[in-house]
This record gives C-alpha cells, structure tokens and sequence, in this order.
C-alpha cells in the first residue's frame, strides 16, 4: 500500500507547447520509486489526474483484479483508462501534457496543480476556484458523514 501522502496548491502557467513546470515543493514530495515518471488521466469533476507512476502500478494493480465478467466493473475500467498517457519529467522539470486532455479539462493557460493523498489534481484554475467558492452549507455534517465512524464508535449513542 502506498504512503505517499502529497499536500499543496500550486498554481501554474501552461507554455505555448502545453508543458507545465513541476514546481520544486511538490517535486521533493514526489518517491524517488517514481522515476520522474508519471502517469496522466481524466478525473471527477472535470480534472485530470496526475499519478507518480509507482501509484499509478499500485492503483492499476488493484483496478486489474476487478471482475471483467462484471458490466460496471467493465464500464468503469474503460472510463477510468480512457486517455491515460505516460508522461516523463524533462531536463527542466517539465511535463508535456496531452491536447486532448487538455481539452476535456478546459485548461488553456492557468493551471492549478492541488496535491493531496497519492495524487495531483490538475485543474482549469478558473474551474477549480468555482468549485471551491461552492463550499458546502455545513461543512462539518459533511465531515461527520464522510470521517465520523470510522472506528465505529464516534457518538454517545455507540456507547450506550
């Protein structure tokens, strides 16, 4: 299992041959297991999703034991490899991403890289600050409903 656990928002520019600089605080997150090597593909919400390839072998791997025989299982396994390219850090910390992809994420020219968990989310800036402003009413009935019972013994009530 992975223990790669990267943090950070960085913002950056797309150059006129659709490279992005990897910047310096992310790239020391990165596992030297990675190689410089990364694997590139369509997220949720309207993102891409930039995997160090030593995650992306692990997520795959997982993704490889679903059960083909199984109709959503195949669905998702398309949807989830449709357009995921290789890509590979150049001499100056540069990563060429893919046109296509590019245009399923709206990204022209401002680019937001927010890196959480084993990954990096790759967004529109423009897109990713909407989805941000869209904060949920309560964040914190979201947070109990996501986070409150994991161990499951959170509330008075378990105890009871």
């Amino acid at each position: 299992m992975s223990t790669t656990n990267l943090i950070g928002e960085f913002e950056c520019r797309l150059d006129e041959k659709s490279r992005i600089i990897l910047p310096a605080a992310l790239k020391k997150q990165i596992s030297q297991d990675a190689q410089d090597k990364f694997v590139i593909n369509r997220g949720f919400e309207g993102c891409l999703v930039l995997y160090p390839y030593n995650v992306w072998k692990e997520t795959t791997g997982n993704i490889n034991k679903l059960n083909l025989f199984v109709r959503d299982n195949r669905r998702f396994v398309r949807f989830f490899y449709n357009g995921a390219t290789e890509l590979m850090l150049d001499s100056q910390n540069r990563l060429l991403l893919p046109k296509s992809l590019l245009g399923f994420a709206a990204i022209e020219k401002e680019v937001v890289l927010f890196a959480y968990s084993d990954r990096i989310e790759v967004w529109n800036k423009s897109t990713y600050l909407q989805l941000l402003s869209k904060e949920p009413e309560d964040f914190a009935q979201l947070a109990e409903k996501v986070m409150g019972k994991q161990d499951g013994s959170n509330t008075i009530d378990d105890i009871s």
